[in-house]
């Protein structure tokens, strides 16, 4: 049984991963390196079914992908980063349930290191070994990253997977104690094949332009489409072309903050990247806004006043003449 059958275009990553577990040659810790959108969680996903059932019987087989698929198996333990909210950890997810708007994105928090340290303190219950997936671990704070490293050191029977965009985005001594596995951007066939495959096929007739400003993720282009139908359509007109005047400017910049949470208003500025960099090559932009727009994006990372950092901005990318 191919157990990454639903993963496109990562044929590297299966190959590293099936040989490791046919050898039995399992590393302590990988690093599942690439940007987001591109299968990183699938393949985790899929490795864990494969190490977990391929020696089983097929009634049993059954039982432990029916646990995995939902979320409940004994030995896995799935970490993403989450918002505090009222002494409360929230993930992305249950903070939209909640209707809350986020200032700050999420974070891979210490006290959620140390429940992994707890978790692996234990033996599996039923599978051979017990395994910690980290989503987005790029978002740990030192202070986390290094109680982390303690826990690399000696996992004991178990193996932890770090997914994060690339080497850089990690602490070298974390990194120096996984083994790297790459994940590469897919063709606009392979991106389509992937929107088909998850009941998403509909983006490919509503919004063909997202298959470009994906930039090879099949999962920013439904990530994409998602915030499209979120933002308000007038506010994403206005946007979308450069304001004329210091007005203007001051304006959006005010519906910005009050329409959009944080997540939202990245997803924004990776959206202008794109839209703006085709109206320079166009020639309908005289200098390409790419250096202002990333410079925003820092801001917003490191926790600055939203509007400021929009009003900033805009500000920058008025003409000159």
């Amino acid at each position: 049984m191919n157990y990454f059958t639903p993963l496109v275009g990562q044929s590297q990553a299966v190959e590293l991963l099936t040989q490791a577990i046919s050898q039995n040659r399992l590393a302590p810790a990988y690093l599942f390196a690439g940007i987001d959108g591109i299968g990183r969680a699938l393949a985790a996903r899929c490795f864990i079914e494969q190490l977990f059932c391929s020696n089983l019987p097929s009634a049993q087989q059954s039982q432990t992908q029916n646990l995995l698929r939902q979320g409940n198996h004994p030995d896995v333990l799935w970490v993403e980063p989450t918002y505090l909210h009222q002494g409360q950890r929230l993930s992305s997810a249950e903070a939209a349930e909640k209707g809350l708007k986020r200032k700050a994105p999420p974070t891979i928090r210490t006290e959620q290191i140390r429940e992994i340290a707890q978790f692996l303190s234990r033996r599996s219950s039923v599978a051979p070994r017990l395994v910690v997936v980290i989503e987005q671990a790029e978002t740990m704070a030192e202070a986390a990253a290094n109680a982390l490293l303690k826990t690399l050191e000696e996992p004991g029977q178990a193996t932890i997977i770090l997914i994060a965009p690339s080497v850089e985005s990690l602490l070298p001594t974390l990194v120096s104690r996984c083994q790297k596995i790459p994940f590469y951007r897919l063709n606009p066939v392979q991106i389509a094949q992937v929107l088909r495959q998850t009941g998403n096929e509909a983006i490919l007739q509503q919004y063909p332009s997202l298959i470009d400003t994906a930039q090879g993720s099949p999962g920013q282009a439904i990530a994409s489409a998602q915030q499209i139908e979120k933002i308000p359509s007038e506010l994403l007109s206005k946007i979308s072309d450069l304001p004329k005047s210091l007005r203007a400017a001051l304006e959006i910049a005010r519906q910005v903050d009050k329409a959009l949470d944080t997540e939202q208003q990245l997803w924004l500025l990776d959206y202008l990247q794109h839209n703006y960099w085709q109206q320079f090559l166009a020639g309908k932009i005289a200098v390409s806004p790419h250096l202002q727009l990333e410079s925003a994006r820092k801001s917003l990372l490191s926790y600055a006043q939203p509007r400021l950092v929009w009003e900033v901005t805009l500000m920058e990318l008025l003409p000159t003449n």
